[in-house]
């Protein structure tokens, strides 16, 4: 089996139980394993040097829309809450296609790996003009991140009194059909998987409450997790206590929407008794807090959550409501807004990051990622930290946070090295960009 030997790092963050911070460490991987773990290894194989680097686990993105890359910074939109963002976008996705929905996931992964991300889900709820979950599966596979495509859905459109134009809903039996096609198909539950498939009606306001008792029915059926929005805004609880007559939290709880196979995203508006809910369920959370900041969401209760036990990591949301897609600067955000509400000293900078390394491999249900350790899966970033964005720092690890770090300088994923001195390795990512900014500017025509 090929081996790589990253050599002599400055500091390898292990994430383990220890939480141990290994100076001028080695790490030997071997067939997509790490192997060893010391100083002064030694191989026949590939040796990278990390004079300079902090060694990371990857970093885990548990929250995307990734066909919104193609819709960044839209008027009409750049400064509305959610429901009016939503509705000033739905026409636009709707003349989306298979072609739009591949390229802006690969610009979408393209980002996120150069920003130390090695794991990523995506929430594909729409499926215009003959789109499908494939379209991102094929994404992923060519620029070789792991992958978590989830299969969303909308089934209520603005005819019944939902959120979404008519033409971007399906009938509820079509969706279960197409979750159990791309189930069957693509999901890989051994350790180690590069693809999981997930069920994921969009929200409580653009699906039945049929719908998510039944998607809940078919994921257990199947064995695979399951993902949706809840409690975004005031708006979101609003609509959720006038329909339903209940909170988001109760009715997540009502439907069999709690559990260590659920995670749901945002949940800046849960209350104690929510959280006590998914504290006690071991539900997880997707924070996200660029996006929440970027539609005047407000600040998720991050601290409280963690303090009660609940899992929490991070996702980037969608590139039209962030409108970016690095996963550093979200650990960064997630940290400041913290302090902002709760003081200096409410979230370390480690905090923060062990929240979008093991963090995120518990919510998804990855054990054997978000660690460097012997036995874990070879998934690592590489950070040189010796360049002007950290220069001054006197504590590395807590640059990665603290110094607003923004672009890795060696990824790998598996063993496989997808990003190597700042650069993709797998896709011409110059053509990428060209291809994207083609149909972006068909789209706004």
């Amino acid at each position: 089996m090929r081996e790589i030997l990253i050599r002599g790092a400055g500091v390898v963050v292990t994430m383990d139980a220890a939480r141990r911070e290994l100076a001028g460490a080695d790490v030997l991987l071997r067939g997509g394993e790490i192997v060893s773990l010391g100083k002064g290894l030694r191989t026949e194989g590939e040796v990278v040097e990390a004079r300079g680097c902090v060694v990371t686990p990857g970093l885990v993105n548990t929250h995307h829309h990734l066909y919104q890359t193609l819709t960044r910074a839209v008027p009409g939109g750049q400064d509305a809450l959610l429901f009016g963002w939503l509705k000033t976008l739905y026409p636009i996705w709707a003349k989306m296609g298979p072609e739009e929905i591949r390229v802006s996931a690969l610009a979408g992964l393209a980002e996120l790996a150069l920003s130390g991300c090695t794991m990523s889900s995506d929430h594909l709820y729409m499926y215009p003009n003959g789109a499908r979950l494939e379209d991102t599966i094929d994404a992923a596979t060519e620029i070789g991140l792991r992958f978590h495509p989830t299969r969303g859905a909308m089934s209520i459109g603005e005819s019944a009194g939902g959120l979404p134009p008519d033409a971007l809903v399906e009938r509820e039996a079509a969706i279960l059909e197409d979750c159990i096609r791309v189930i069957d198909a693509f999901h890989d539950p051994h350790e180690g998987a590069m693809v999981r498939v997930c069920v994921a009606p969009c929200s409580p306001f653009s699906v039945s409450r049929e719908l998510m008792r039944d998607a809940a029915l078919l994921a257990r059926d199947k064995g695979v997790m399951l993902h949706t929005h809840l409690a975004e805004n005031d708006e979101d609880i609003a609509y959720s206590e006038a329909q339903f007559g209940c909170r988001p939290g109760q009715y997540a709880e009502d439907l069999g929407w709690t559990g260590a196979d659920v995670w749901h995203a945002h949940c800046v508006k849960l209350d104690c008794s929510e959280i006590e809910v998914f504290a006690r369920t071991g539900t997880g959370v997707a924070h996200c807090p660029c996006s929440n900041c970027r539609l005047g969401s407000g600040i998720a209760p991050v601290r409280a959550m963690r303090d009660a036990g609940v899992k929490v990591a991070l996702g980037v949301d969608g590139s039209a409501s962030n409108d970016a897609g690095a996963l550093i600067a979200e650990a960064r955000q997630a940290m400041l807004l913290q302090r902002v509400q709760n003081g200096a000293d409410a979230m370390s900078a480690r905090e923060a990051l062990e929240i979008a390394t093991l963090g995120g491999a518990r919510v998804l249900g990855r054990p054997e990622l978000g660690q460097i350790a012997p036995g874990k899966r070879a998934d690592l970033a590489l950070w040189d930290v010796s360049g002007l964005e950290a220069a001054g720092a006197w504590d590395p690890v807590a640059a990665l946070v603290l110094c607003g770090m923004t672009r890795v300088k060696h990824l790998f994923v598996e063993g496989r090295q997808v990003v190597r001195d700042g650069a993709l390795t797998t896709i011409d990512l110059g053509r990428t960009i060209a291809h994207q900014t083609r149909l972006a500017r068909r789209l706004a025509a």
